[in-house]
């Protein structure tokens, strides 16, 4: 697949090897299949799924993007521009694989089986969002930056011990990878040849921090070198590309073949979050407008357009359906029960701490 090159350079009396690692495309920017070869073998029915999936997460983003500015949800990162990567990865899991997210990864999650309702309540902070299906692989999202890659270790490990033919995929932004707990992730992982899939979504900042300045390495995906897992570069704007590397991944794992870190090249065409994040104090306008104009749904569009799979008429119905989906979500979420302090209080152990009953009559009587 992605070829790695290797080249050697003077540094004073040592030389520094450096490590290339060359991005794996399919699709053109303008929707063109560049390499037949490693076209993954999907049906027109599921060609069309992986679109229909994109559009509805897009009008479902820009739904939720504008819930959060009515202070309707809690914390809210937006995900337009890296459909691809999120939908074209979950595509190529099985149900009973395990999904690991961090904070934006909300899509991977809905189409693991995750109801959007609750994913709502999550973001507002009610418990009920963390009451996940027993028939849903998936934890909830993490909020500290990193922690999902260690987690992800010990559900591949028990994976492994029990001889299960089952893979844990994470993620974390291009920020993520500076982390300490994803150099520990990726070394133990490569210690003892895990089914997990490390997928870093380089969208090219860290909420305002350019990826060059917040790492020296010329790609993440070189990371995976050191600790002698295989690591992959892959164009995060084509969904067929990520659809690919992924289900290779996936196999690997399942066979005992070991773990997989894979950069996938996306860009974030709104803000990081909904928590005063404003894109246009650190990126310019013409940066916007060139990749507004190669961006994951415009790409497969084409794509579709041209083998006459896809047209206006069926993008809007689809458009519509997510609206509805959307507005029914957001209803039920709305009329849940509130959720009171001592319900919190309840659902932390078993038996309720004597402390804690006590700090439960206090707050019964406040509410009083």
């Amino acid at each position: 697949m992605a070829k790695t090159k290797q080249r050697t350079e003077g540094y004073g009396s040592a030389e520094v090897k450096l490590h290339e690692i060359e991005a794996l495309t399919i699709l053109s920017p303008e929707g063109t299949v560049q390499n037949e070869a490693l076209m993954p073998e999907l049906t027109d029915e599921q060609l069309v799924e992986l679109m229909k999936r994109m559009v509805f997460t897009r009008v479902w983003d820009q739904r939720a993007t504008g819930l959060a500015r009515q202070g309707r949800l809690g914390f809210y990162a937006p995900v337009a521009g890296q459909e691809a990567t999120m939908i074209g990865s979950q595509f190529a899991l099985e149900k009973e694989d395990f999904i690991l997210p961090g904070y934006r990864d909300i899509p991977q999650l809905y189409w693991h089986g995750y109801p959007m309702y609750q994913a709502f309540l999550w973001s507002r902070g009610h418990q009920h969002g963390g009451e996940i299906p027993e028939d849903v692989n998936i934890l909830l999202p993490q909020i500290i930056i990193g922690a999902q890659y260690v987690q992800t270790n010990g559900v591949a490990m028990a994976f492994k011990r029990r001889n299960e033919k089952r893979v844990a995929i994470t993620y974390t932004g291009d920020g993520g990878s500076s982390q300490g707990d994803f150099y520990e992730a990726l070394n133990f992982a490569g210690v003892y040849d895990l089914p997990a899939i490390f997928v870093v979504q380089n969208n090219g900042y860290a909420i305002s921090t350019p990826r060059e300045i917040q790492t020296k390495a010329s790609s993440i995906a070189q990371k995976g070198i050191a600790a002698g897992i295989r690591s992959i570069q892959v164009d995060g704007m084509d969904v067929l590309a990520v659809y690919k590397v992924i289900a290779d991944a996936a196999e690997r794992g399942r066979n005992g073949e070991g773990p997989t870190l894979i950069e996938a090249i996306n860009y974030r065409l709104g803000p990081h979050s909904m928590s005063g994040d404003d894109p246009t104090r650190y990126r310019s306008n013409d940066e916007q407008t060139e990749h507004e104009q190669t961006e994951p749904l415009v790409r497969f569009r084409k794509f579709l357009t041209e083998k006459e799979l896809w047209n206006d008429e069926l993008e809007e119905q689809i458009i519509e359906e997510a609206k509805q989906e959307v507005a029914n979500a957001v209803k039920k979420a709305d009329k849940y029960k509130k959720m009171k302090m001592e319900d919190l209080i309840d659902s932390m152990f078993e038996t309720t701490p004597p402390h804690l009953e006590e700090q439960k009559k206090r707050f019964l009587k406040e509410d009083q």
